[in-house]
């Protein structure tokens, strides 16, 4: 049996979303004319408190439609430095939009809101235009860190004095909903454009959801059709979509206390070190510095053993658990990794 917990994006859709793939009353999207996806994106602008919402084929074309659509060419973003849409979305904003990036340094992924007040440009023709500011809940580089309510609350204070929109890479905003017990539409609250992923815990097998004001999804739908997200029949993905929201975020709770299993599992075998307090979602991220192995050495075991995980930094392995783990699979997963360490 393999253990996959490289992602949660390796999630299936569920037999029911199969199913519900099959039966997918379906028209061109582009013309407005499929049923289901309209559906998906009403109730996707319900559930996180937008006036309107667009499905889009991926959370990185979510990001930089929201990118496109806040900003222009020679504009800048303020974002944290180790962002997913400054780490791991190819240099879209630069590629794509023209939009010079500032980072800020944060801890755990969370900005402090004095160091996003001193980043704001003021009016002066040798400055780009602060026209962006992006946060991201969960923070993925941080591992899966939530950031508080009342941090992204005091930000939104400062860009309103300011005048700048925000836009959330909530790629994971529901598991950070569940871990909070705060609404996902609170989150969405302060922020005036959200992007939420379905293929990851949701396990839908596509597509991401992009909410704002009526306005915004107008004009972002503009840049999705730029961009080449303009799908026809498209129905059948967002049925298994309309699933992953309605029925699929009430689980997660279990991929987060087998994530906490498996980091004090892992803490507990030689060599390997977890700061199991700061596993509050579903990643777990292990320095593996104490066996002397090298990453690539170390994954390699690993899948000889019939456990996949990723590299994520120099020394650091993420795992990731999802609905198809089980809490059997990390005990298991445990056991075959000190088993490959003790040899």
């Amino acid at each position: 049996m393999i253990i996959d917990l490289r992602s949660d994006t390796v999630t299936r859709p569920t037999p029911e979303m199969r199913q519900a793939m099959y039966d997918a009353e379906v028209g061109d999207d582009v013309y407005g004319e499929d049923p289901t996806v309209r559906e998906l994106e009403e109730k996707a602008a319900e559930i996180l408190g937008k006036e309107a919402a667009l499905f889009v084929t991926s959370g990185t074309q979510g990001n930089q439609t929201a990118v496109l659509t806040h900003c222009r060419p020679g504009d800048e973003m303020i974002l944290e430095g180790e962002s997913h849409i400054f780490l791991y979305e190819g240099g879209a904003a630069a590629a794509l939009a023209g939009v010079q990036t500032r980072t800020i340094p944060g801890q755990n992924g969370i900005m402090d809101p004095s160091d996003v007040r001193k980043a704001i440009r003021g009016r002066d023709i040798h400055y780009p235009r602060t026209a962006l500011i992006a946060l991201e809940n969960t923070h993925n580089k941080a591992g899966g860190r939530v950031i508080p309510l009342e941090n992204m609350q005091a930000i939104q204070q400062v860009a309103r004095e300011h005048g700048v929109p925000i836009h959330l890479d909530g790629a994971r905003l529901f598991n950070a909903a569940v871990a909070a017990g705060v609404s996902p539409a609170a989150f969405a609250a302060c922020v005036d454009s959200v992007q939420v992923c379905l293929s990851k815990g949701l396990s839908a097998p596509a597509g991401s959801i992009l909410a704002g004001s009526a306005a915004f999804i107008e004009e972002a739908r503009v840049w999705r059709k730029r961009l080449g997200g303009g799908l026809r029949q498209a129905g059948v993905l967002a049925a298994p979509g309309l699933i992953a929201l309605t029925r699929m975020v009430e689980r997660l709770h279990e991929d987060h206390d087998n994530a906490l299993l498996l980091a004090r599992l892992l803490n507990d075998i030689p060599g390997l070190s977890v700061d199991v307090e700061g596993v509050e979602t579903n990643i777990v991220l292990c320095d593996i510095s104490g066996t002397g192995l090298s990453n690539e050495a170390f994954i390699a075991r690993m899948k000889v053993a019939g456990v996949l995980a990723g590299p994520f930094d120099d020394g650091i392995i993420r795992f990731v658990t999802h609905r198809e783990i089980t809490t059997s699979m990390i005990r298991e997963a445990a056991d075959r990794i000190s088993g490959l360490l003790a040899v």
